[in-house]
């Protein structure tokens, strides 16, 4: 038995959506006439109440075209240090859009309203980036699956109107967040100016993010898919994996939280392990003991087929996922309870 616990990423599609998958109706999407590209677009428009979708390969993608269209070379976008723009797509920011990043000093990946203002380079001072965007991540990634305060993104979005910021959330694991916090889509949608959701991560689809937005800002999203590459032809047969999952992953979300809950509880109680991170969501973030090597450690887990990530400094990760099974789970608490 392999026990994958690297990302929620390495999910393999339900034979549920495979049989979407086969079923789809198909089309040319760079001429927009795939109809389940086209439905896909419209039920997240709809869901998360704003004015249009547009789907992309990759998360990555959908970011960097978020980035380009909130702003212009030589500007700013404030995050935090943890972030995913900043930190995993490979400088796309400076890349793409000839832009740089300001670096909160947040925790676990989340900052306050306070932080993100006093990071406002003054408009009149040339000397300076142009500060055009404010963006944050929900959950966290590097933070551990945290969950920002809603409130909190609500003075960060009085923060961006009074200084005429743009406003994105990477919301790559927003479904679970929406899960954990029972909010909803459409609170989403009030607040940011743009959205990006991963369909490949928590919900289990083969790949596939979708970028949402209003019309004004995003009347440009084509044209910089296309120049980034991420025009594709029959590619409803993707979009009909992510129609699956929005109609039946979405909920079963919270059993992944229970599992990664009973993870870290175990984690806790073993005297090898220095710290386990406050775990809300679905990935687990946990500390060796000085005395532990990191490359050790691993490679003892895989000796008993089980993979996780190392973070560097005895800080490793898990990520609990679809295809994470019961027999799989107590079989990992048997084996990590053993070492």
């Amino acid at each position: 038995m392999i026990i994958d616990l690297r990302s929620d990423t390495v999910t393999k599609p339900t034979q549920g959506m495979l049989d979407a998958m086969l079923s789809a109706k198909v089309g040319d999407d760079v001429y927009k006439e795939d109809p389940s590209v086209n439905a896909l677009e419209t039920k997240l428009a709809d869901m998360f109440g704003m004015d249009e979708a547009l789907f992309f390969p990759t998360g990555s993608m959908a970011n960097q075209a978020a980035l380009k269209l909130h702003t212009n070379p030589g500007e700013q976008v404030i995050c935090d240090k943890y972030a995913h723009i900043y930190n995993y797509e490979g400088g796309g920011a400076s890349f793409n859009s000839g832009i740089s990043c300001k670096l909160i000093d947040g925790h676990r990946g989340m900052y306050t309203a306070e932080q993100a203002e006093s990071s406002i380079n003054p408009p009149d001072f040339y000397h300076s980036p142009l500060t055009s965007l404010i963006e944050v991540e929900n959950t966290t990634n590097k933070g551990g699956g945290a969950c920002w305060d809603f409130e909190e993104l609500k003075k960060i979005r009085q923060v961006a109107d009074r200084h005429g910021l743009g406003y994105h959330l990477d919301g790559a694991r927003l479904w679970n967040a929406l899960v954990f916090k029972g909010e909803s889509p459409k609170q989403y949608g009030e607040l940011f100016d743009t959205i990006s959701v991963c369909l490949s991560k928590g919900l289990g689809c083969p790949i596939g993010s979708v970028l949402i937005g209003n019309k004004e800002l995003m009347q440009g999203a084509l044209r910089v898919r296309k120049i980034l590459g991420g025009g594709m032809r029959q590619v409803g047969y993707l979009a009909a994996a992510g129609l699956y999952a929005l109609d039946h992953h979405i909920e079963r979300l919270s059993e992944d939280h229970s599992k990664a809950l009973e993870i870290g509880e175990v984690l806790s109680g073993l005297t090898f392990i220095k710290k386990v991170e406050p775990i809300e969501t679905n990935i687990i973030i946990f500390e060796l003991n000085d005395d532990i090597d990191e490359n050790t450690f691993l490679n003892r887990l895989k000796e008993k087929e089980i993979h996780i990530i190392g973070m560097g400094s005895n800080k490793l990760r898990m990520v609990t996922h679809l295809d994470y099974t019961d027999q799989m789970h107590q079989r990992f608490l048997e084996i990590i309870s053993q070492l």
